[in-house]
C-alpha cells in the first residue's frame, strides 16, 4: 500500500468553474511494464501460423507454373502413365505413318477411338504421343503457322522448317509440364522426310521412329523387316503389322490401327481397322501355321 501511495503525487490545479477554487486532483504515473511470458509466447505462435499460411498460399499460386519444381504436401507432383504406339518410316515411295487409337491414364482406358494423326497440310502429317491435350493443341497451332506461311510465300513450308517451329515452341515451354513426343513426316522439295520432336526440345531426323509405351515391340518388327526399297504394299503391311504386335503385347495400346501414306501428291489413309479383326482374321492363319 505504501509503494502505491508513493506513486501518487499531488498536483495543484488552478481554480475553474468546474472544480471550484483551489481544487486538488490526485494523479498516478504508470511506468512501462514488460508483458508476461505467456503473452509473448501466444504472439509468437500467431505470427508463425500467419507465416505458414502465407507460404502455402504462395505455393498454391505457383502450381500452374511448374508442378515438378513447386510440388509439396498440399500440391504433390502428379505423374500420369500415358500409353500409346506410333511409328513412322521413310522408304522410296514416301513416308508411312501408323498409329493406334487408345487413350489411357495408367490402367484406365479413356477412349478407344482417339485420332492420333494431325493433318497439318496436304503433304504434312504429325503424330500424337504423350498428353493428348498438349499434342493436339500444339500440332493444330503448327498447322495454323504452316497455313500462314503458305499464304505469305505462295508455297508449302518445308518439313524441316515445320519441325523446327514445333521444336522451338517445346523448347520455350521446357520444364513447364508439357508431355509430347511427336513425329512430323512429309514430302517437300527434298523428297520424303521424317523428324522426331519431344517436349524437351529434342529434334532428330531419321529413316524410322517409334514413340510410345509400345514402341519397344514396334521397333522389333521395324528393325527386322524394314527395307528402304520397299513397295507401297510392303510398307503398308509393315506398318500395320508393327502396330498390331505392339497393341497385342502392350496393355496401354490398342483400338483401331490407322495407316497413312505420304507421297509427292499428298497423303492418303491406306488402312483403318480394329486390331482384334487382324488378330482373329488375317493373322490367325499365320499363328496357326506356326503353332502359336
Amino acid at each position: 500500500m505504501a509503494s502505491i501511495l508513493s506513486l501518487i503525487r499531488q498536483d495543484e490545479c488552478r481554480s475553474s468553474s468546474e472544480y471550484g477554487s483551489l481544487a486538488v486532483i490526485p494523479t498516478m504515473t504508470v511506468f512501462p511494464v514488460e508483458p508476461p511470458a505467456a503473452v509473448i509466447k501466444l504472439a509468437e505462435e500467431a505470427r508463425s501460423k500467419s507465416q505458414k499460411a502465407n507460404s502455402k498460399s504462395s505455393a498454391v499460386q505457383e502450381i500452374g507454373r511448374n508442378i515438378s519444381d513447386y510440388s509439396n504436401p498440399i500440391a504433390p507432383d502428379m505423374k500420369y502413365a500415358h500409353g500409346t504406339t506410333t511409328l513412322g518410316f521413310v522408304f522410296k515411295g514416301g513416308v508411312l505413318i501408323a498409329v493406334d487409337s487408345r487413350a489411357s491414364m495408367g490402367s484406365y482406358i479413356g477412349s478407344g477411338t482417339v485420332k492420333k494423326v494431325i493433318e497439318i497440310n496436304e503433304r504434312l502429317l504429325g503424330t500424337m504421343a504423350g498428353g493428348a491435350a498438349d499434342c493436339s493443341y500444339w500440332e493444330r497451332h503448327l498447322a495454323t503457322e504452316c497455313r500462314l506461311y503458305q499464304l505469305r510465300n505462295g508455297e508449302n513450308i518445308s518439313v524441316a522448317a515445320a519441325s523446327k517451329i514445333l521444336c522451338n515452341i517445346f523448347f520455350q515451354y521446357r520444364g513447364r509440364g508439357l508431355s509430347c513426343g511427336t513425329m512430323i513426316g512429309g514430302w517437300d522439295q527434298r523428297g520424303p522426310q521424317l523428324y522426331y520432336i519431344d517436349d524437351k526440345g529434342t529434334r532428330m531426323k531419321g529413316p524410322r521412329f517409334s514413340v510410345g509405351s509400345g514402341s519397344t515391340y514396334a521397333y522389333g518388327v521395324l528393325d527386322t523387316h524394314y527395307k528402304p526399297d520397299m513397295t507401297k504394299e510392303e510398307a503398308v503391311e509393315l506398318g500395320k503389322r508393327a502396330i498390331y504386335h505392339a497393341t497385342h503385347r502392350d496393355a496401354y495400346s490398342g483400338g483401331t490401327i490407322n495407316v497413312y501414306l505420304i507421297e509427292e501428291a499428298g497423303w492418303t489413309k491406306m488402312f483403318s481397322d480394329d486390331m482384334n479383326t487382324l488378330h482373329y482374321g488375317q493373322y490367325a492363319a499365320e499363328r496357326k501355321a506356326k503353332g502359336l
